[in-house]
């Protein structure tokens, strides 16, 4: 039986028949492409395919030999074009193993208390927007990891800037904001503050651009739930909530690799070169998966989770490196809220380089926090 070819949602007859679509926001073109089954067809200028089912997430995850980092989306953008995040076998194994120890649970445990003395300052008054007061929140956590505090925090602003604006904006080369940054990365580093002092340079540049737009746009809509469900916002109720909002809005909405030889799945055959798409968003969304999947409902990690349909931040040997920092950091700027009253936004999903809220989220502080 000759391999199918997997169906494709709408788009234009040319090469580039979806990329006017793609470069207008994803999502509607992924939801579109999902309705047709677990697996489909892009033509993004090169061949593309896209799955979402547990068993796609496990393939491609699992089997860093075919499905390959380099050449992948990552490539497009400077911010991430290097350091772990395009590094394949077989010098990802070593090379992860020596980045590891500072990123670990207990390594990132221990920045806890000289954290929220970081933070509390940034303890929001009267009314405030979610996403400018969480993304001070990113830029404050992640001057203290690396550098200890000690980057002036308006030029770590400057430079992670174009992440917070739509394409193609991440993807412009910005040499003269780059050698900025490295410049002053170097001096910190040569001073020996904070974690950047024992990493290589480029992976304190890439580290910084990985966390910055992801915690900051998860922590907004964290806060902006935390209001509209305020049994949730406990000290015991907060991790539940984190990871409910992680599901409903996974910053890294798709995650792409290059497949380094054919392969099969299913009924339908891929060739080699191909372009090979996952999806957290599509499979955070299965209904299959997850019931009332539209809904926000934090009770649902008190039970199972489905293997492999989980993946804020990936699965398999190539889990983001930030995730028990990423965790810290969104668990202790909700302990600097007290009650919250959700005003008015848009916090529908929009896609930038990482899904951010498509509007701003106004928020009103009703009182100092308890305890």
């Amino acid at each position: 039986m000759e391999p199918l070819t997997p169906p494709e949602p709408s788009g234009y007859p040319t090469r580039f028949g979806h990329l006017p679509r793609w470069a207008q926001g994803g999502l509607g073109l992924l939801e579109e492409g999902a309705a047709l089954g677990p697996v489909f067809g892009l033509r993004l200028g090169w061949p593309t395919v896209v799955g979402y089912s547990p068993a796609w997430n496990r393939l491609v995850l699992s089997d860093l030999e075919t499905f390959r980092s380099r050449g992948s989306l990552s490539a497009f953008t400077p911010y991430l074009a290097g350091g772990i995040i395009t590094t394949d076998p077989p010098q990802h194994r070593p090379q992860r193993q020596r980045l590891d120890p500072g990123f670990h649970a207990k390594a990132v445990a221990g920045l806890r208390e000289r954290l929220l003395e970081a933070l509390a300052p940034l303890s929001p008054p009267g009314t405030f927007e979610a996403r400018a007061w969480a993304s001070k929140v990113a830029l404050t956590a992640l001057n203290l990891l690396y550098f200890d505090g000690r980057f002036p925090l308006r030029a770590l602003a400057h430079f992670l800037a174009p992440l917070d604006h739509p394409f193609p904006a991440p993807l412009l080369p910005r040499p003269l904001r780059f050698a900025q940054a490295r410049r002053r990365i170097l001096r910190l580093q040569t001073e020996g503050h904070g974690m950047a002092a024992h990493l290589p340079l480029e992976e304190v540049r890439v580290g910084l651009a990985a966390g910055y737009d992801t915690t900051a746009h998860t922590l907004a809509w964290a806060a902006w739930h935390a209001a509209r469900y305020p049994e949730w916002h406990t000290p015991q109720g907060h991790s539940l909530l984190i990871k409910e909002t992680l599901r409903l809005y996974p910053p890294g909405f798709v995650g792409s690799r290059r497949a380094a030889q054919g392969f099969e799945f299913g009924p339908h055959r891929f060739a080699k070169g191909s372009l090979v798409l996952y999806s957290p968003y599509l499979t955070h969304r299965d209904p299959r998966l997850w019931p009332r999947p539209l809904e926000f409902d934090p009770s649902r990690f008190t039970g199972r989770i489905p293997a492999w349909g989980y993946l804020p931040f990936g699965a398999g040997e190539r889990t983001c490196l930030g995730m028990h920092f990423a965790h810290l950091v969104l668990e202790a700027a909700l302990a600097l809220l007290g009650p919250l009253e959700a005003l008015h936004g848009d916090p529908a999903p929009r896609p930038l380089l990482t899904l951010a809220p498509r509007g701003a989220l106004w928020l009103q502080s009703l009182g100092p926090r308890k305890g």
